[in-house]
């Protein structure tokens, strides 16, 4: 791809009026729930403030087909902040993109100069836990940012245990994430079944490395996990599947076939 890398870093220079924006944006009286302006630039942010904010890049990455890259330095954003460069135009995309976040976008698009930032909720009719900014990197080149619009945890705040099996320091993704390129089913009792188009069936079992493949079996590099609820598994394991994954800093481009689709791996 030409020149990316330096046409984003010239984005981060048009989307830091932008960021200054979205954030007076999310502390307006008229936002819901008085939401509070974005974290600071580095700071650590919450599993559930860090997960909204990859849900928001996940479900925008599938519509504007959207490459992760890695954030301008220019940009004060926090460390859970998500990067798309795309080769489409702001006036085509923020239909789009309003379109696809439906009644979790707040309001409209807001512009500053060439760079437009829009609010998101977590849920329908929620708090404010996110915003996107945009701007033009030439004619037919966009980069989206989204970033959290909440202050982080305090410091003193218990983290979420850790799931049971889960490895500290590897990555992993959740179910939900990989919509778009793997469908997860829960069979119910801790299984799961991921299939994609063209590929065969996974079925895996929280705590046990060995899975069945299509009609064969196979050992995935770590044991799955669940919270009760979502499947957590490990990226690695997404090979069995047929899929690769490209790193764009601390995230991620899976590819499964012709089907892509950019995330934040969670590590415990």
């Amino acid at each position: 791809m030409r020149q990316v890398s330096k046409v984003v870093r010239v984005a981060g220079l048009l989307l830091t009026g932008g960021l200054s924006s979205a954030s007076a944006q999310a502390t307006t009286p008229t936002a819901p729930a008085a939401p509070r302006p974005a974290a600071a630039p580095g700071t650590a942010v919450s599993a559930a403030t860090a997960r909204a904010v990859s849900s928001v890049a996940v479900e925008i990455s599938g519509t504007v087909r959207g490459q992760i890259v890695s954030c301008p330095k220019t940009l004060k954003v926090s460390a859970a902040a998500v990067c798309l460069y795309v080769q489409n135009t702001p006036s085509s995309l923020r239909p789009l993109v309003r379109g696809k976040l439906g009644t979790r976008a707040l309001a409209d698009w807001k512009t500053s100069g060439q760079a437009s930032s829009l609010l998101v909720s977590g849920a329908a009719n929620g708090p404010v836990a996110a915003f996107v900014l945009m701007a033009p990197l030439s004619e037919r080149e966009t980069l989206l940012v989204v970033d959290v619009a909440q202050a982080p945890a305090a410091s003193g705040a218990a983290r979420p245990a850790t799931p049971a099996g889960v490895v500290r320091g590897q990555p992993y993704v959740l179910g939900r994430d990989l919509v778009g390129v793997v469908n997860v089913t829960s069979l119910g009792g801790g299984r799961f079944r991921l299939s994609r188009t063209g590929g065969e069936t996974l079925t895996v079992t929280a705590g046990q490395k060995g899975a069945q493949l299509g009609s064969g079996t196979v050992e995935l590099p770590l044991v799955p996990a669940t919270d009760g609820t979502n499947l957590i598994f490990p990226l690695a394991g997404l090979r069995s599947l047929g899929c690769t994954f490209t790193p764009a800093g601390s995230n991620v481009t899976v590819a499964c076939g012709s089907a892509s689709v950019g995330l934040k791996p969670i590590v415990f």
